[in-house]
């Protein structure tokens, strides 16, 4: 199963990475999380930090450019086969690394993807 790693998580419903992870578990998508403080999302935990992961197909940011420098190596180091850049958070100095390592870039909204059914 594909698992999918959220950045930027929130416990907060408005917030469009909660909604992500509403949807990508609904579509049978595998989830991590990753926030500001910890706190649980439909039973899955949001952990801070950069906690050991594996099998990590996809990150999907919801993050600012400027934070996602403390995830650089971090990202790189999980290996996943795409990230997705959800509106806002583009970032070509993290594409260009990503494109380095062979891991694919998409601009695109992760709830659009699952909508659509293009995820």
């Amino acid at each position: 199963m594909k698992k999918t790693l959220i950045i930027g998580a929130s416990e907060n419903p408005t917030r469009y990475s909660n909604q992500a992870a509403h949807r990508l578990l609904e579509h049978g998508f595998a989830i991590e999380q990753i926030g500001k403080k910890e706190g649980m999302v439909e039973g899955v935990k949001i952990e801070t930090g950069t906690p050991l992961l594996s099998d990590i197909d996809t990150v999907t940011l919801y993050i600012n450019p400027t934070h996602q420098k403390n995830y650089y190596s971090y990202i790189l180091k999980l290996k996943p086969r795409r990230i997705i850049f959800n509106p806002g958070t583009e970032n070509p100095e993290l594409v260009t690394l990503a494109q380095q390592n062979n891991i694919q870039t998409e601009e695109a909204c992760t709830l659009v993807l699952l909508s659509i059914g293009a995820y």
